[in-house]
């Protein structure tokens, strides 16, 4: 009474959280754990052979053999019971004639001692103790599971023809080494191809995998490796668990260190139970590794933890071949007479395992329910019979058997052979034949082959299952797999999956070696590691990503910029040194105001042309300094506006022309007042040079030679228009490519020896006594403008885009308007403000004519 108290209390809790959890549709079960077996429940396994009768069978029992089982292997008789009474009852099968089972004695109990006693190693013969060993010479058909090796052992020197129900086992599958032996469970064709595809649907691309150390395990791995390199999931770690338990011991340690220290969150099991790697399952559990379990449904397995809790990080996940709805099975389980059968095993059927447990559709009927008697809540709430797996394949092997046995009819009515009694088979080549090439559909719309070709079509049912206290588990159905529809919809994934963890912002747990690289990163891997761990590293300038975990970024056009998370690229705004802009504006306006001033003093000088101070220094030469000046003032006009062709060709060349004309009569005023006042004494031949104007050939001189390099410039180099997407952040500025920046500087450094020139003369004649004598304006004017272009070309070149042309542009004014004020305002001034001082130096206008 004590232990069905603490059932009911667990029970009952169980229930209320169900509720507050708000099942719905999934399919689900609860399931209990056999307390006498803390090692699990498929320690056994069960055996039956089948055979044929004439007549009805309702009273072919006189005694009831009772005898108590485990209760995992109910579910075989009552399988048996089931199915053979269906086909009894069905007139299109066995007609005229009954199906009945016999249980191998003992088999259903206990498997291993049974099979101890039956086989001796020494003589390699079998002892058949406690066994129906067939002395009547009869080929009824045997149904052996759940275990392969059990079914080997049975298999040894035997020639009755056998059906295993067990998962399909490759080691069973040698039909020139086991010709009688045959296997109705399907296989595992894509089974790998499923667990990838669930693995990428979570993105976890970290994993651990544990298999047994046999072929099966072996040739599983090969397919799932292979599968998971071409998705780019790794592992990190790899367990091939020994067969044997002294060999296993030896590694037990290293097994239980790489699951308790590895970051990998979801391990994969293939392999059978009763074996090693059960053990090391349940050690792992017993240590408190919270995984993520992915396995196949024999791994149905229930734990003693004591946890309470729907967490998705730990919980096992299995993969089961989809089958019908045996919708029949659960009325018959209702309805079924024990009277009628060999065995008595009615009590059993309070330990069934499976219950209907969709809760919130009979909420109701709950409240009015008092759970005084645990044992009441099985007898009035519905069973779910959802079989097992090895349950469902024994229901299609008692048919497959039923259909052999009515072909095997068949043949005898055909041959017309009346010896023997009918429904007796001798000849277990024939009936094994027979029982080999068996395809046919069973009522629930599923068709069975015996042949097991390989099935180019596979459909999985996804199942997640819960310890729970007390021995309670709890499968839910999350989903399924069909491997024939198209890779975007094999996967199907229940739209309640929130349900399924408990909550509804499901927290599904991580499992990758690296953090994955955001949009705006690329992957960068990181040396002697699998692919998955890698490291994440922003995109380069004007390239972008768009996804996660991209191996290289992507460059936008050149019309287009990345935005700052580098995640898109987007339209760049065009732009240039435009009138509109406040630097355009102010720069086009200082342009226009120096060129109306530079008029202005122009038109000065035309007006007191017979002013000495003009007379003095040559007005010619200033007038066309003047005008020289006029022209470098407006040509900066030209690098502001949207820039075409014709103003990126002018550009350069009315600069260069113009400043070269203005440098060159620089230097001819320059070599004027030193041809008149540094020659003390000079010669006739020196003052008739002077007198024919030979210093004026200078500027000709000097601008055709700039002429001919702007020419060589414009055939060989033209200037073009440009973009540059560098200098400005989501800008393509529209600039004058010079063509040959080698060129441009061969111009400025032209200029720059004119000037170099002017200054050097200048600075000679500098101390000339003398009122007029401008060389000093003209030394101070020379060096300003070499300052000016000096300091021009480090800012030029450390600089991009519009400011450029603003830094080229200032430097034309800045020169220019130098060239204007330490030449001309002295001028100007003594014209303007002190015409006296211009008056009393009349007197050397005569040594100047």
């Amino acid at each position: 009474m004590k232990k069905l108290s603490i059932f009911a209390i667990s029970f009952l809790l169980l229930m209320l959280s169900f509720i507050l959890c708000c099942l719905t549709e999934p399919k689900c079960f609860w399931r209990v754990k056999n307390s006498e077996d803390n090692h699990g429940d498929m320690r056994t396994d069960c055996g039956f052979f089948l055979r044929t009768i004439e007549g009805p069978i309702d009273n072919i029992y006189d005694d009831i053999f009772e005898f108590r089982m485990p209760e995992r292997r109910y579910e075989f008789f009552m399988v048996m019971f089931f199915a053979t009474d269906e086909i009894n009852k069905n007139p299109y099968i066995l007609p005229n004639m009954s199906l009945l089972f016999v249980n191998i004695v003992d088999l259903c109990q206990d498997t291993l001692g049974v099979l101890d006693q039956l086989y001796s190693p020494e003589n390699n013969r079998w002892y058949f103790v406690n066994y129906v060993c067939r002395e009547d010479g009869l080929c009824d058909v045997d149904l052996t599971g759940i275990s392969w090796k059990t079914t080997l052992k049975l298999t040894i020197q035997s020639r009755i023809p056998k059906v295993f129900f067990g998962p399909f086992n490759t080691n069973l599958n040698d039909h020139d080494q086991f010709p009688y032996l045959h296997q109705i469970g399907p296989k595992e064709t894509h089974l790998s191809h499923g667990m990838v595809s669930l693995l990428l649907n979570f993105r976890w691309t970290w994993i651990g995998l544990v298999t047994s150390d046999n072929d099966q395990g072996i040739q599983f791995l090969s397919e799932l490796r292979e599968e998971m390199q071409r998705h780019e999931i790794c592992l990190a770690f790899l367990n091939v668990i020994p067969e044997t338990m002294e060999t296993y011991m030896t590694k037990a340690m290293i097994y239980d260190k790489q699951i308790m220290t590895y970051s990998a969150n979801v391990v994969i099991i293939y392999g059978e139970m009763n074996s090693t790697l059960e053990v090391s399952f349940r050690r792992w559990e017993y240590l408190g590794s919270r995984r993520v379990w992915i396995t196949t449904s024999q791994w149905d397995v229930i734990t003693n933890k004591k946890e309470f809790s729907l967490d998705f990080s730990h919980g096992t996940i299995t993969f089961a071949h989809h089958r019908g709805e045996l919708a029949k099975f659960r009325n018959f389980m209702q309805t079924m007479n024990y009277n009628k059968y060999l065995v008595n095993i009615s009590e059993s059927m309070l330990g069934w395992k499976y219950f209907n447990c969709s809760v919130s559709k009979n909420i109701n009927k709950m409240d009015n329910f008092a759970f005084n008697n645990t044992l009441e809540w099985p007898a009035l709430h519905k069973y779910d019979m959802a079989l097992s797996e090895e349950g469902y394949n024994l229901y299609n092997a008692v048919y497959a058997v039923a259909h052999t046995y009515h072909e095997l009819l068949l043949q005898q009515v055909e041959s017309q052979k009346t010896t023997g009694v009918k429904g007796e088979f001798t000849d277990c080549q024939q009936v094994s034949s027979v029982l080999k090439t068996r395809v046919f559909t069973n009522p629930v719309g599923e068709l069975v082959s015996m042949n097991h070709r390989e099935n180019q079509c596979a459909e999985y049912d996804i199942f997640i299952i819960w310890n729970f206290p007390q021995g309670l588990g709890l499968k839910v159905k999350i989903g399924s797999y069909f491997s024939c529809f198209p890779r975007s919809q094999q996967l199907h994934l229940s739209e309640d999956l929130e349900w399924a963890t408990g909550g509804t912002s499901p927290q599904v747990p991580s499992s990758m070696c690296s953090v994955p690289c955001t949009a705006g990163f690329r992957k960068i891997h990181q040396e002697e590691t699998a692919d998955c761990c890698f490291d994440c590293v922003q995109c380069p300038e004007n390239e972008v990503s768009n996804e996660t975990d991209m191996e290289q970024c992507v460059r936008c056009p050149d019309d287009q910029y990345a935005n700052l998370e580098q995640t898109q690229c987007l339209q760049r705004a065009v732009t240039f040194l435009a009138y509109e802009d406040p630097l355009g504006f102010a720069l086009g306006s200082i342009a226009l105001s120096f060129s109306g001033i530079t008029i202005l003093v122009l038109v000065t000088f035309v007006k007191h042309k017979d002013a000495p101070i003009v007379k003095a220094n040559n007005r010619i030469l200033s007038y066309i300094l003047l005008i020289s000046l006029v022209f470098c003032f407006l040509c900066s006009l030209l690098f502001i506006g949207h820039p075409n062709q014709a103003t990126c060709i002018l550009q350069q060349t009315i600069f260069g022309v113009f400043f070269t004309v203005a440098i060159s009569t620089v230097l001819s005023k320059t070599i004027t007042v030193v041809m008149a006042f540094k020659l003390t004494t000079p010669e006739r031949r020196m003052r008739g040079m002077l007198t024919l104007g030979a210093p004026n050939f200078v500027i000709p001189l000097c601008t055709l030679i700039q002429l001919v390099l702007c020419g060589i410039w414009l055939v060989k180099f033209p200037p073009f228009i440009d973009r540059d997407i560098q200098s400005e952040h989501g800008k393509t500025v529209i600039i004058c490519n010079k063509g040959s920046v080698i060129v441009f500087h061969v111009v400025l450094g032209y200029l720059g020896f004119l000037a170099l020139g002017s200054f050097s003369v200048a600075f000679l004649a500098r101390n000339l006594p003398d009122r007029f004598n401008e060389a000093k304006f003209l030394t101070f004017s020379m060096l300003v403008f070499c300052s000016v272009w000096i300091t021009f070309l480090p800012v030029y070149h450390s600089t991009r885009g519009k400011i450029m042309e603003v830094v080229e542009v200032f430097s034309i004014l800045a020169s220019s308007a130098g060239l204007l004020g330490c030449i001309f305002v002295p001028k100007c001034y003594i014209i303007l403000v002190s015409p006296d001082s211009n008056l009393v130096q009349k007197y050397k206008d005569k040594l100047l004519h």
